[in-house]
């Protein structure tokens, strides 16, 4: 069995989770400068066995696509091209920056980390994973 990985899609950067093999625990791998993002993905799935890719998708309260999910579309089909092997399933990812903020202030994490939107994005890769493993 692989690994599931989770894209938290930005326009400058890009938060990923990872599970274990067992795909039981999801965990924050990274961020990657979203113009880096193919070449890093293409370089893990050679050292990892990875089943699924989970992309994060941005609504709005009313459930229509948010701004953001034009950036995205491009990125989906460059990433299906480059990786023809690896499905990819679309996840619905309102809240989760806020909710991964709330996690830092809940683990007592100093104002200047807090600040890290790195952080905040890896963070949110791990919500969606999480998310995701919930559902099944």
């Amino acid at each position: 069995m692989g690994r599931l990985l989770a894209i938290d899609y930005g326009k400058k950067r890009t938060g990923i989770a990872i599970t274990d093999e067992l795909q039981i625990i999801a965990s924050g791998l990274t961020t990657v400068d979203t113009k880096d993002l193919i070449n890093f993905l293409k370089d893990y799935v050679q050292k990892e066995q990875v089943d699924l890719f989970l992309v994060g998708e941005p609504k709005q309260m009313n459930n229509e696509a948010s701004e953001s999910e034009a950036l995205i579309i491009p990125f989906l089909k460059k990433l299906q091209n480059v990786i023809p092997d690896i499905p990819i399933e679309r996840v619905d990812e309102r809240f989760t920056s806020k909710m991964a903020f709330q996690t830092m202030l809940d683990s007592g994490l100093s104002k200047k980390k807090r600040q890290n939107k790195a952080l905040i994005d890896e963070i949110s890769a791990t919500l969606i994973l999480q998310n995701y493993l919930y559902s099944k």
